[in-house]
């Protein structure tokens, strides 16, 4: 009898201690499952690393980010992308890189090989122009903003050199709040895809500065409303999209900012200040005082202010408010030029010829 009940007492003990055991080990396996699934979860959130290209896309993506993800410009602010060569530590930035965000639309046209020398298979591309309505390039021949607008996908828009143009179509969309609007919700999308754990932040970010921006452009559509359908003359051929979306006509001399005007050029633009009564012309602050334009404006007589494109800046520019703040400030030097017009009759300009026109441009070169 006794060892009947040692024996049941040593089989229920077994079991217990299996019991035990097993409730041990199930709880073990839990937790280090539960670890692993927050060691994932830690990494999958980690803020992206991402390089932008021109100055309105560090802009935009930086108002995007917020403090989320570490964005660096692929460009010195101070340097525009005409002028830009890359250089090794520009190909390492983009091989340490999770995200690229590019304007698109032939911008950035020194894209190509830089992706290539990089070589990052895992580096996505951020088409910030992705679906938004475009006007093709104009010819210097008839370079108003005729308002064609196209809405086709740009994926491509970082790959092929154009030479001495963009391209099929006008890059500058920035330039018109409501499509940079579009831009920056291309941006949050972007950083979505590539960080979902941050959506929120992208979002709520997003939203704020969107606010921003529509706020501007009701506050320049209201100053602008006055001179609906006057002219303005540029010096190259970066405003279509603000003078479409205000109902403006603009005008320039060259299509890209390197390029050396012809004779044909200089009639042109003469032909518009002497039909329009224009009394100021304006430059983008990037060309500095010796240029074909401040010459062209001291040898009519007429005034030079600026419309700065939002290529170049300072240290400062890479800073949402800084975009708010130039387009403020091209605004109000645009009324300025417009009120002065209206103060004159319409500036009746002599006929110059050929070599005229050759000792203006050999002056301002």
């Amino acid at each position: 009898m006794t060892d009947r009940l040692n024996s049941l007492r040593s089989v229920r003990s077994m079991r217990l201690l299996v019991s035990l055991v097993a409730a041990l080990s199930v709880g073990i396996l839990g937790s280090l499952q539960m670890r692993q699934e927050e060691s994932r979860a830690q990494q999958g959130s980690s803020p992206p690393k991402v390089v932008t290209t021109i100055l309105p896309i560090t802009q935009f993506t930086r108002a995007v980010a917020g403090d989320r993800a570490e964005v660096t410009p692929l460009l010195p602010p101070q340097m525009g992308p005409h002028d830009f060569q890359a250089r090794p530590e520009e190909v390492r930035l983009l091989a340490q890189a999770d995200v690229l965000v590019i304007n698109g639309l032939g911008m950035e046209t020194f894209l190509e090989g830089l992706i290539a020398s990089a070589g990052n298979p895992q580096l996505q591309i951020v088409d910030s122009s992705e679906g938004i309505p475009t006007l093709r390039a104009e010819e210097p021949e008839h370079g108003h903003s005729h308002g064609h607008g196209h809405g086709h996908s740009h994926g491509h828009g970082h790959g092929h050199s154009h030479g001495h143009s963009h391209g099929e179509f006008n890059p500058h969309i920035w330039l018109d709040p409501r499509r940079a609007i579009q831009q920056v919700e291309n941006i949050r999308d972007g950083l979505i895809s590539v960080d979902p754990a941050g959506a929120e932040i992208y979002q709520a970010n997003a939203a704020a500065f969107i606010e921003k921006l529509k706020a501007l452009d009701e506050e320049i559509a209201a100053r602008l409303a006055p001179f609906a359908g006057r002219s303005f003359v540029v010096f190259h051929d970066f405003a279509p999209y603000f003078a479409e979306r205000y109902n403006l006509k603009a005008e320039f001399l060259v299509e890209i900012p390197e390029a050396s005007p012809s004779p044909e050029d200089v009639r042109r633009v003469m032909e518009t200040v002497r039909a329009s009564g224009l009394k100021t012309i304006l430059v983008e602050p990037q060309l500095g005082s010796n240029n074909p334009f401040e010459v062209l404006a001291r040898d009519l007589g007429i005034q030079v202010r600026v419309f700065d494109p939002i290529e170049t800046a300072g240290p400062e520019g890479i800073e949402p408010e800084y975009y708010l703040t130039i387009l403020r400030q091209n605004v109000e030097n645009l009324v300025s030029a417009f009120e002065k017009e209206t103060a004159f009759l319409p500036l009746q300009l002599p006929l110059l010829g050929q070599a005229a026109l050759e000792h203006l441009l050999a002056r301002g070169r």
